[in-house]
Parts: C-alpha cells; sequence; structure tokens
C-alpha cells in the first residue's frame, strides 16, 4: 500500500476499528472505531477538510480570505490544520470553559481564538461567530447545519464501517451526536445498506435535549433562537450544545435513530480511565461516554450482538478536565516504595549517585580572547541586558519567559549553541565568565555591565525592585505585569522545589 501523501489532509479517515477483547461482557463483542487516528487526533479532520474543499469548489471561499467558526475545540484544531496546509487564516470561537489545551493546539497550528463568557454557553459562541463572519466577510463553516458534514461522512466513515463488516453481522451502531454530521452520514448508509444494524444514540442523561422530545426554538431563517429548556452543563465537551443542531433534527426526521441512551458524567470519566488501563486506547470524555452506552446496552443486549460505537478524539485533548483530575504528578506512596528499593536517584537524601569527577572551571587557564569576549558583550552599549546562558536549560527559559512577558530587551549568549561549539569556544567563555563572576552557575545577566547573578538572583532582585530600577537607569522601560511574582515563570517542578 502506497504510504506517501502529497498533504496531511490526504491521511484524513481509513481509521481502524479495534475489538475490545477486556471492557464487554460475556457473549457479547464491542468494537470502537478510533477517530484519534486522524492527523488531528479526532473524527472533526473529516468536516474541516470536507467544508474547506466544499466551500471552494462552490466558489464560497475565496484565496486569502479567513475561515471563522464556533467550536468546542476539536473542529477548530481541525480546521486550523486544514486551514494551514491551504493557506488561510483561521479564527475559532470558544466558550472560556473549554479545555485550555485545546487553544493552545490552535494557536500552535497558527489559528487565533476568540473567548466568549461560559455563561453564555454553546449559543453564544455560535452568534459571536456569526457577527464576525458578517462584520468582517469571513467564510463561516456552519458545522451545526453544513450538509458538507454529514456528507463527508456518508462518503468515508460508513463506507469504511460497511467494509469493516462486509460478510459480518453489526447489530448496534453507537455515536454520541453534537453537530450531527457523524450521526447523520453514517445513520443514512447504515439505514440503506444494513437495515437490521440499530442505530444509538447517546447524550448527557442531565441534559437530555433529544430524549426531552423538544424541538430547538428557531429563527424564520433556521438559525437557533436561545438555549434548549432541557439543556445542562455537563462533562462531554462537543457531545451537545445547547441547542439541537439541524443535522441532528434532520437525522429525527428522517426516523434514523432507533433508540436514545443517557449516559451520567461519572460513568463517561469511568469508561474512558477503562479504555486507556485495560485496552491501552488513549480516548477523550466524550469517547468514554460512547462506550460507557454501549456497554449499558451490551448488558441487555441478546448474547452473540455485535456493537460497534464511535470514539471522536484523544484523550489528550483533556489534561486540564476532570478526566486527569486524579492523576498525580509526584511520585505516589507506591512509586516512593520503588524508588527507594534501590539506592540511586532519590530525593530522600540517601542516595547514592555515582561520582563522576569534573575540572572546576577556577582552575583551568583563562583565555585571553575569551575574557575579552566576556568584557565587550557586557559593557555593549546596544545590548545593556546580557544573559550567559544554556540553549534549553530550565532556568535559563524561565529568566526568558519573565524577560518575554515584560518586554525587556536581551542579548542571549547561548554556550552550548552550535556559534560556540568550534574549539570549544562555549567552554571558554564560560571559564572567563566564572573568572570574573567567580560563579559557576547558569545563566549568569548583567544589566549596563552590573552583574545580577543567576535565574534566582535576578528573581529575587526583581522583588525586591533592583532590576526595575537598573533597567530604568539603562533606559529600559518594563512591560507586563510589573506585580507578577518572578517565581512563576519556573517550571512546575523547579518552582517547588525552589
Amino acid at each position: 500500500m502506497d504510504r506517501k501523501y502529497t498533504d496531511i489532509t490526504k491521511t484524513i479517515g481509513r481509521t481502524p476499528v479495534v475489538k475490545l477483547s477486556r471492557l464487554a461482557p460475556a457473549g457479547v463483542d464491542i468494537f470502537a472505531k478510533i477517530e484519534a487516528f486522524n492527523p488531528m487526533g479526532s473524527v472533526k479532520d473529516r468536516f474541516a477538510l470536507a467544508a474547506v474543499e466544499d466551500a471552494e469548489r462552490r466558489g464560497l471561499l475565496k484565496p486569502g480570505q479567513t475561515v471563522v467558526e464556533a467550536t468546542s475545540g476539536n473542529t477548530g484544531i481541525s480546521l486550523a490544520m486544514v486551514c494551514a496546509q491551504r493557506g488561510y487564516p483561521f479564527v475559532a470561537v470558544m466558550a472560556e470553559n473549554f479545555s485550555i489545551e485545546r487553544r493552545k493546539l490552535m494557536r500552535f497550528l497558527g489559528a487565533k481564538v476568540v473567548l466568549t463568557p461560559a455563561a453564555e454557553r454553546g449559543s453564544g459562541m455560535l452568534a459571536k461567530a456569526q457577527e464576525l463572519a458578517k462584520t468582517h466577510g469571513w467564510f463561516l463553516t456552519r458545522q451545526f447545519d453544513n450538509e458538507a458534514n454529514a456528507e463527508m461522512h456518508a462518503r468515508t466513515t460508513a463506507q469504511e464501517i460497511l467494509a469493516d463488516f462486509d460478510g459480518e453481522r453489526l447489530d448496534f451502531w453507537i455515536t454520541g451526536y453534537g453537530t450531527g454530521g457523524t450521526l447523520k452520514g453514517v445513520a443514512r448508509i447504515l439505514r440503506q445498506a444494513r437495515p437490521e444494524t440499530k442505530i444509538v444514540v447517546a447524550e448527557p442523561d442531565n441534559s437530555p435535549l433529544l430524549g426531552s422530545g423538544i424541538r430547538s426554538k428557531r429563527h424564520s431563517d433556521g438559525a437557533e433562537a436561545g438555549a434548549h429548556p432541557a439543556f445542562r452543563p455537563h462533562l462531554m465537551q462537543g457531545w451537545t450544545p445547547d441547542f439541537i443542531s439541524r443535522l441532528v433534527e434532520d437525522s429525527v426526521d428522517l426516523g434514523l435513530i432507533d433508540e436514545i441512551v443517557g449516559v451520567a458524567g461519572n460513568d463517561a470519566l469511568a469508561a474512558a480511565r477503562d479504555l486507556a488501563g485495560k485496552e491501552g486506547i488513549l480516548a477523550g470524555i466524550t469517547a468514554g461516554a460512547t462506550l460507557a452506552a454501549a456497554r449499558a446496552l451490551a448488558e441487555r443486549a441478546p448474547k452473540g450482538s455485535r456493537i460497534l460505537c464511535m470514539l471522536p478524539d484523544t484523550g489528550e485533548r483533556y489534561l486540564s478536565t476532570p478526566l486527569f483530575a486524579d492523576v498525580p504528578v509526584e511520585m505516589t506512596a507506591e512509586e516512593l516504595s520503588i524508588s527507594r528499593s534501590t539506592p540511586l536517584a532519590r530525593f530522600d537524601g540517601t542516595h547514592s549517585s555515582p561520582k563522576v569527577p569534573t575540572a572546576s572551571p577556577e582552575v583551568l587557564p583563562v583565555s585571553p580572547e575569551a575574557a575579552a569576549f566576556v568584557a565587550e558583550v557586557t559593557s555593549d552599549p546596544e545590548n545593556a541586558v546580557v544573559m550567559f546562558a544554556l540553549e534549553w536549560c530550565e532556568f535559563c527559559w524561565s529568566v526568558r519567559k519573565m524577560f518575554a512577558h515584560h518586554q525587556i530587551p536581551f542579548r542571549s549568549v547561548d554556550l552550548d549553541s552550535v556559534a560556540y561549539q568550534k574549539d570549544d569556544w562555549g567552554g571558554k567563555i564560560r571559564v572567563a565568565l566564572s573568572a570574573t563572576t567567580h560563579q559557576r552557575t547558569i545563566p549568569q545577566i548583567f544589566i549596563a555591565g552590573r552583574h545580577i547573578g543567576g535565574c534566582t538572583d535576578l528573581f529575587d532582585a526583581w522583588k525586591a525592585g533592583t532590576v526595575q530600577r537598573e533597567l530604568a537607569d539603562a533606559g529600559i522601560t518594563c512591560g507586563g505585569d510589573g506585580a507578577s511574582d518572578p517565581y512563576s515563570f519556573l517550571p512546575g517542578w523547579l518552582h517547588k522545589r525552589g
């Protein structure tokens, strides 16, 4: 099989179906279609590509035009990927309560992220996206009512399922609904090609929009008109906004849904953890919720039943959510016991690490050229703030973050970088620097020729106000939040131990 692709979007789809070996009751088979195998880790890659390609084909999206969408995160990440590959600016509109890592992923892919108040929920972020599109002439992908969404799933996801179960039983297919693209696209094809397969839709038990039997209110143009009366906040990000999308309503009107199952948030979390701990499948809360619905169905399904459930995304999207809330960062008591079972590399002060002889910089000869370099750099009027550093040292990066936050211009002499490696030039500079400051630590910071010290010396001097005065005397104005604790720029593990 040819595994070379002309661009990243060609890798979307063809996700695997995996039989769960430890999570199904005896006599019933549960299979999972793992959409995390898409390049951006979720089922939304399919819609993102479909929306852009459809708009290009119909002349709705012009070269260089900005794309905008309201998203809980996954659609935004996928659109950021497709837009990056195609050269379109992308703006995501997302309620502030969705996971932080989703914002970072979108921004890392070049997108802009506009947050909306959590109290305004999904309808608030959708209204904001519509307003931005209308005001600026941006292209709104309309994931909740874009027929290209469902068509993509009919053309790809459904066909993959049919091929994977060709000649085999498939008694139940279970999915959440969210935008309704997966539901409408796949269910329509399964209803035609596999009428014996029951379509089961899962939703939060405390927010039963479909289960209530109440349709969403709409304006005369079909747009959603405020929150659905049955909506309540829930854990399943992306599963149900506070309205029923047109694509979901289409599925209801077409009679594509055989059963609706409510899933408790705690059951979703437990199932996602079981997927990871018992099957080795890293999936998100919505995947756990879908599996929880499949397991509940399996308990009452006839023996020999075969169930396929959709796992929409990867668990890495949920690091800042309750899914990972109980996962410790520091060693547990059991892990400490394992650490203490052998003598090396321990934190309890009783370790016995092998001694490696090292040369002290003070006893090495100082190169006159290196000493002249240090003197020249630290007295350079064009670069009042100088840091002698290592490229990837955590302390050096903490200083860089502090300088960036306060908009302090500086020169970094990275002694271990390629530029200073020839003839051990960086090492010679470090010896000369140590002879000048009588300190061996890195980084070493200077302001207008005055030696401030290392990372924590800088932080302490900042807290005392000394650094600010030195910078002012050098004609440098600080920006950012002057009240910020400089120690907050350290990585968590350094901050704790510092």
